[in-house]
């Protein structure tokens, strides 16, 4: 008996090890160029930005148009070419319907536009769609621009201290107010009080994320479903879920009006685009995660360059003076349309330093890359490596440099299509991204009308990437030195 128990626990060993060793040589076995031997996990010394940077150069090396990698023993697909790219996103995008990230019934926040596949997405998409355009932009301005007032309140009294002032921090809390008013409703007033429930779940959020990835590569997703599992954690859920519903309830009973994201969702819920209490969820879930941690990370790293780069600050803040003075000094949505200037300077940040490192894609359908003998099969995950693609020099000469004259019309018309993926491209290219944008320049302009940024000697140069992060951030703070203008 006990040898029978041996030797059947030894064969499962051996089979998983066979499995594994099979599963690990996927691309091998196909003829695809791998990126190297070495197996990611999330145990690495190095941030997973700085991973796929060095597979895309790698690959660049090899004059490959795709490259083969791993996570644990998961194949992916590394796409170089901005060719194959385009039509991934574009042309072919009905084999790429998703993103293969983690979404199931019973786990409400994961039932929002980025995760959902298919149909699914297809339908939530047309719902949303017209809730993100330029005039509902327009309708939540003025709450933008009020949320300014609180941060250059914050970033005065450094000036006034002579204190050193640490920016990351600072701008997560700004972005944070910004969207619990216009998600939400909410007053979170986390630039008076740093440490809301809001900006406290909002972190744990992107805390966790590591941790429970891991889960979704080796767990299938409806094991995960019938464990009940929480991507964000069942606190976190149980608190965006709470605040959610009570906010509709309250809107519902006192017939509440507000020119903010909420509003335009209740109105799709009572109307003939209907959407549901979860789905209003969900949504609002997401749109703070991509508005709470994106937009302020890109100011941050502006901030920096301006700060690093004395001359193009004062280039661009001769700008924001001149076009407010023809606006009797006020902040306008057309205001901020014409500095030109300023949208040079945000696309070179998020150039150089772009949100997510790597856009994911899955393979819905068994996919032929056209001009090679390369199948993509069903089910294999693809990743498009912005970070490589915004600073290869063959697009952008002297990539480490910030250099904002890489977006003018004639410098952008040099470079092939795809070669600037920030926002992603195609039928799932960020919704939101309008937004972004607006609450980015808004901030920038409210901080560099008033205050002039130097780089305190604080400031670790050259700075690392967090390594655990899944948004491409600052390992530490970036402190600045600011001065009224």
């Amino acid at each position: 008996m006990f040898a029978t128990i041996v030797t059947s626990v030894l064969a499962l060993i051996l089979t998983a090890w066979a499995v594994i060793k099979w599963r690990g040589s996927y691309w091998e076995r196909r003829g695809v160029v791998v990126a190297d031997t070495t197996k990611f996990t999330f145990k690495t010394k190095k941030a997973l930005s700085e991973i796929i940077f060095d597979q895309y150069r790698r690959g660049r090396e090899l004059k490959q148009k795709v490259l083969g990698t791993y996570v644990f023993t998961n194949p992916f697909l590394m796409v170089i070419d901005p060719a194959i790219i385009k039509r991934i996103m574009t042309k072919d995008f009905d084999h790429f319907l998703g993103h293969g990230t983690y979404h199931h019934p019973k786990d409400v926040l994961s039932m929002h536009l980025f995760s959902l596949e298919g149909e699914e997405w297809r339908h939530l998409r047309v719902k949303l769609t017209p809730t993100f355009t330029s005039g509902k932009m327009k309708m939540m301005f003025d709450t933008l621009v009020e949320k300014t007032h609180g941060l250059e309140k914050v970033v005065g009294q450094y000036a006034d201290s002579g204190e050193a002032c640490e920016i990351k921090n600072i701008l997560g809390r700004f972005t944070t107010d910004i969207i619990g008013s216009c998600a939400f409703g909410i007053e979170c007033n986390s630039l008076e009080e740093p440490n809301s429930d809001f900006r406290t779940f909002g972190k744990k959020v992107f805390q966790n994320a590591p941790k429970q990835l891991w889960k979704i590569f080796v767990i299938p997703k409806w094991i995960l479903g019938q464990l009940n599992f929480k991507l964000s954690g069942n606190d976190v859920t149980e608190f965006f879920t709470k605040v959610v519903k009570d906010t509709i309830k309250y809107r519902e009973t006192h017939n509440v009006l507000r020119k903010d994201f909420m509003h335009l969702l209740l109105q799709l819920k009572n109307g003939e685009k209907s959407i549901t209490e979860n789905e209003i969820i969900a949504q609002c879930f997401i749109f703070f995660l991509a508005g709470f941690e994106t937009s302020s990370t890109a100011m941050n790293f502006a901030l920096y360059e301006l700060a690093v780069n004395e001359d193009i600050q004062e280039k661009l803040r001769t700008e924001i003076v001149e076009v407010l003075e023809k606006h009797d000094g006020k902040v306008t949505y057309d205001a901020v349309a014409e500095m030109k200037y300023l949208d040079l300077v945000v696309n070179e940040t998020l150039r150089k330093f772009p949100p997510v490192s790597a856009i994911p894609r899955i393979c819905s359908k068994t996919y032929k890359i056209p001009d090679t003998d390369i199948v993509v099969e069903k089910g294999i995950r693809v990743q498009i490596p912005v970070w490589g693609i915004h600073r290869d020099p063959e697009y952008y000469p002297n990539p480490d440099v910030f250099n904002p004259e890489n977006f003018t019309e004639e410098n952008k018309a040099k470079r092939p299509d795809f070669t600037f993926l920030p926002f992603g491209e195609g039928p799932r290219m960020c919704i939101g991204l309008r937004f972004g944008l607006l609450q980015t320049k808004v901030g920038l302009i409210s901080l560099l009308r008033n205050y002039r940024f130097t780089l305190n000697n604080k400031t670790k140069i050259p700075f690392e990437m967090e390594k655990s992060g899944i948004i491409l951030s600052v390992k530490g703070d970036i402190w600045l030195d600011v001065k009224r203008v």
